[in-house]
């Protein structure tokens, strides 16, 4: 049973980020930082069901974060911004949004 999108990210400001951005209703959870797997279970369970996203920065701790997920959980899909901009945070809108319309995310374009 298909819930919607649950898009995970490591902290508030990357959240803050994109919620203006995205032009349909997603459930955006922060790590804040790295997790275990036992907090990443605790963390989505209630959210088997959804379909998962994992969009963390282009750093050490987001490489630690997204190797988790791809171990734990497979299925999930991986948005990558550009090494350059290192953060999601404080990569530039139009970056990301491209990289969240190839994700087939809905987006404000005008934003």
């Amino acid at each position: 049973m298909y819930e919607g999108k649950l898009l995970i990210v490591e902290g508030r400001s990357d959240r803050k980020r994109l919620i203006p951005i995205l032009a349909e209703p997603v459930k955006i959870i922060c790590t804040n930082g790295t997790i275990s797997p036992y907090e990443l279970e605790e963390l989505l369970t209630p959210y088997e069901d959804w379909e998962l996203f994992v969009f963390v920065d282009a750093d050490d701790s987001g490489e630690k974060i997204r190797a988790l997920f791809k171990r734990e959980f497979p299925l999930a899909k991986h948005i990558y911004t550009e090494k350059v901009y290192k953060q999601v945070e404080t990569t530039p809108s139009e970056v990301l949004i491209e990289v969240l319309l190839k994700a087939k995310f809905k987006v404000h374009r005008n934003f």
